[in-house]
């Protein structure tokens, strides 16, 4: 059980920083080490539609125990369009608005992931992030305070748009991906061939180590797949 939460905020020296300390006793460790994953990308790749199918996977791939999976939604705005997609698939959905949870939301984040594991204790959080969110801080955030001992990254990548995005905006791009565990090349139905060489090229060139796959996320991707990222 959690047996104590304790958050507390302060400005910075220079009042335009808002630091947190989390102070937790009493945790039960079985529960921080649940999985995590931090589903990255920008506006319009696909992130919903990957969260989803991941999700199904995970809660169903044992036939003998059913996994329980939350989705923690980050939102910049008042109405989540992605919010209603994802309970109409039937999952826990928490939803934050009004910033990043990179920063100006961190302390309420935390808050958000212990609250999760007491009422719901789940085998899985996937977190889904706003398109303009940089997925290494809110790990790093994790690990900071709440020692997570499994969090990934993952990140989608809209094949369709791909050079468009990396020409405007190419130090985001590398840090969306830099850090990535596994990486989505979504969208190759709206691609050809030649197209999708040279997005799987440059997207490697970002991130050398991360396992990456070519999917499209608004049809059904293989099984395979979701077996190849979570066999271990």
């Amino acid at each position: 059980m959690l047996k104590c939460l304790y958050l507390m905020y302060r400005r910075s020296t220079g009042g335009s920083i808002l630091q947190q300390e989390l102070f937790l006793s009493g945790l039960d460790r079985r529960r921080i080490s649940m999985k995590m994953i931090i589903m990255g990308g920008f506006l319009g790749a696909g992130k919903t539609s990957l969260v989803l199918q991941m999700a199904r996977y995970l809660a169903g791939r044992n036939p003998d125990k059913q996994a329980k999976v939350v989705i923690l939604e980050n939102e910049i705005g008042e109405v989540s369009i992605d919010d209603k997609i994802l309970k109409s698939g039937g999952f826990e959905v928490q939803t934050m608005f009004s910033g990043c949870v990179c920063c100006t939301m961190a302390g309420e984040l935390m808050g958000n992931i212990c609250q999760i594991m007491e009422r719901f204790d789940p085998d899985w959080i996937i977190m889904e992030a706003t398109g303009v969110a940089y997925p290494r801080r809110i790990k790093e955030n994790l690990v900071q305070y709440l020692q997570m001992e499994s969090c990934q990254i993952f990140c989608a990548a809209d094949a369709k748009r791909w050079k468009r995005l990396k020409n405007a905006m190419e130090v985001f791009v590398r840090d969306q991906l830099d850090c990535a565990d596994v990486v989505f090349i979504n969208k190759i139905d709206a691609v050809d061939g030649k197209t999708l060489e040279e997005v799987d090229e440059s997207v490697r060139r970002f991130n050398t180590d991360a396992k990456r796959f070519c999917v499209s996320a608004a049809n059904t991707i293989d099984e395979a797949v979701w077996k190849d990222i979570f066999s271990a």
